[in-house]
């Protein structure tokens, strides 16, 4: 008798459930619909929801933040703490990325040049 009661409860719960979501579809569709009939009646485009309830997604605004907290577009130097960390572990203090631009002709030591090969 207890598991038919549970049944019953539990189907009167579902039947709530799906009537509080068509409620909530019913009231969603009023509401478009009032909104059809005024930009009808007033002759003004019907604006999208998106626009309505908050900012409209732009891909760049994630690069953006990330660009601006960098600080401009010069390459800052190593903080103290790489210093620090770069002379115990016994290496150059300088980054190989500053040297990107600059005339480095007698850097590489260990690579030698081999001839360029047209065949293939």
């Amino acid at each position: 008798m207890f598991n038919f009661l549970l049944r019953v409860v539990l189907f009167l719960f579902g039947l709530l459930f799906a009537a509080s979501i068509a409620v909530a579809a019913l009231l969603l569709l009023a509401v478009w619909g009032a909104r059809m009939a005024w930009a009808k009646l007033t002759g003004k485009p019907v604006t999208p929801w998106t626009v309505m309830f908050g900012q409209r997604f732009d891909p760049r605004q994630g690069f953006e933040r990330f660009r601006a907290a960098a600080g401009g577009a010069a390459p800052r130097g190593p903080s103290a703490a790489d210093v620090t960390a770069a002379r115990a572990r016994g290496e150059s203090v300088q980054s190989p990325v500053v040297k990107l631009g600059r005339d480095g002709q007698g850097d590489v030591t260990d690579v030698r040049a081999r001839p360029v090969d047209s065949a293939g």
